[in-house]
């Protein structure tokens, strides 16, 4: 079972502890309500914690493998698309997880994109109070403006 696989069932079980092994230490997470990314193991593991929480009926739909150039050197690696459908309050959420590899495997950049805009809305809202609960963001914080 290759990384795309141990994270689909990771997160698909909502197993936060086998997320840890996936993620190079400087993984990069590009998040659609956040204009720069989310960056280490420990800030990306702790947004996963939130996510994990605030999807409801989370379930993956269909997956796309190949290569693509990642934003953080522009090489070329192998990637693989998870498409993905979920629920956050009350909202209804499509989208993709775009996963690029380490030459080990394991995730080293990761970008999720969804639709619509009204689903984006609700997912920052509630990705940034879980952020502010746990502690990984202050109070009044801006995940969405920087």
């Amino acid at each position: 079972m290759n990384a795309a696989d141990r994270f689909r069932a990771a997160v698909e079980s909502r197993d936060h502890a086998a997320l840890k092994e996936l993620f190079t230490e400087d993984v990069r997470f590009y998040s659609p309500v956040k204009f720069t990314p989310f960056e280490g193991r420990a800030m990306v593991l702790g947004l996963f914690g939130v996510l994990l929480r605030v999807f409801e009926d989370f379930r993956y739909v269909g997956r796309f493998d190949g290569s693509s150039q990642t934003g953080t050197d522009g090489a070329e690696t192998a990637s693989e698309v998870l498409l993905f459908r979920t629920t956050v309050n009350g909202r209804e959420i499509h989208g993709i997880d775009l996963l690029h590899f380490a030459e080990d495997g394991r995730i080293k950049e990761f970008t999720v994109m969804v639709r619509p805009q009204s689903a984006v809305h609700a997912l920052g809202e509630a990705v940034l109070a879980g952020l502010v609960e746990d502690g990984l963001v202050p109070a009044g914080g801006s995940q969405g403006r920087d």
